[in-house]
């Protein structure tokens, strides 16, 4: 399964957001990397650019690549509704990341790990692709054996984020993704605007 290993701390200087969750480096050192880092005087962006930088943001905050990212925005740009609000609709909807939501995992990586190693379920059923994509009302769980690991249980523990599009039922180890939650409630900083001028040129 493809996806970016690279260092996180780096991609996350670059574009001055800890888009991988906390990250004591990146709060160390919030300003580009590179020798010249805090010093280097930036020109102008061009509209390129920062179409570009906005895009690639999207993609390693949902931890997506080039190819897999295309085709999730030409599925968004053939349904109805705003495109750009498909778009991050559609990236939501992942099964990686309803489980990063529901806090089984810290992480979008580690939840996308979990899947992988087959210890997530959807409507009772073993579903080990992370880009598998969740209806209204499917249940996800954490599979009965493992419902005792510790990375599970402490993130779990540590979890205190709500969305108001999905339940969780804390004794079963279960939640429902009740609904594709509207822009508004997708609290990440994505213009996704500029990647449909982008991707519309």
């Amino acid at each position: 399964m493809a996806r970016y290993t690279g260092p996180k701390s780096k991609i996350a200087r670059k574009f001055g957001e800890a888009i991988f969750g906390d990250d004591k480096s990146f709060e160390k050192k919030n300003y580009p990397p590179g020798m010249h880092g805090q010093n280097r005087r930036r020109g102008k962006q061009s509209e390129y650019s920062v179409q570009l930088m906005e895009k690639q943001k999207a993609k390693y905050t949902y931890g997506i690549l080039e190819r897999q990212f295309r085709n999730i925005f030409g599925k968004a740009n053939r349904s109805k509704g705003v495109t750009g609000e498909v778009l991050l609709q559609l990236c939501e909807s992942r099964l990686d990341n309803v489980v990063f939501r529901m806090g089984i995992s810290t992480t979008r990586s580690g939840a996308r790990q979990l899947v992988s190693h087959r210890h997530i379920t959807v409507n009772g059923e073993l579903v080990n692709i992370p880009s598998y994509s969740l209806k209204p009302g499917d249940v996800v769980g954490v599979r009965e054996k493992s419902k005792s690991l510790q990375t599970i249980q402490d993130a779990l523990a540590a979890n205190s984020s709500v969305y108001e599009w999905i339940t969780w039922n804390t004794e079963k180890k279960e939640g429902t993704f009740v609904t594709v939650p509207e822009r508004l409630q997708i609290p990440e900083n994505i213009k996704e605007q500029l990647i449909v001028e982008l991707y519309s040129k």
